[in-house]
């Protein structure tokens, strides 16, 4: 199996597969409501919806690094962006927002030549192989927080 294969299951595996540290993102996700993911159980903490925003928005960025070979930053209103709209339909546009996200990163880390895995982005300090694995690390991350937050809500 190629690296970039095994890091796109890595991805699946946070995502939506069966992640030995526990729940996938998905997982996670399965249930919450729209009224739960707006809710800020606590104060000066994000909610459920504006992770979920925020991973969807990072996860487009490293797409776009890794087909396009350079750092770009992500504007600061869309790292974690306000909710206007917290109703149902919103919500489930947010999700599928987020898994139209993440079926992109994963064919950009499948289309990966590997043989540049070692390679710096243009403008960064990091490689691809980096990179792709902080994606990883960082739904990760992120859906730790959702977790709590869900218990909380």
């Amino acid at each position: 199996m190629k690296e970039t294969a095994r890091i796109a299951d890595q991805l699946s595996r946070a995502y939506s597969g069966k992640a030995w540290h526990g729940p996938s993102l998905r997982t996670v996700l399965r249930g919450v409501t729209a009224s739960q993911a707006a809710q800020r159980p606590a104060p000066n903490a994000h909610t459920i919806w504006e992770l979920v925003l925020h991973i969807a928005a990072w996860d487009r960025v490293v797409c776009e690094r890794i087909q396009g070979g350079k750092t770009t930053k992500l504007p600061s209103e869309e790292n974690f962006p306000v909710v206007t709209d917290a109703s149902e339909t919103a919500w489930k546009k947010t999700l599928k927002e987020l898994e139209k996200q993440h079926r992109a990163l994963k064919a950009a880390i499948l289309e990966f030549p590997a043989a540049k895995l070692d390679r710096n982005l243009s403008g960064g300090d990091y490689t691809y192989y980096i990179t792709m694995h902080g994606a990883v690390q960082h739904d990760l991350y992120h859906a730790g927080q959702i977790a709590i937050l869900k218990k909380m809500v």
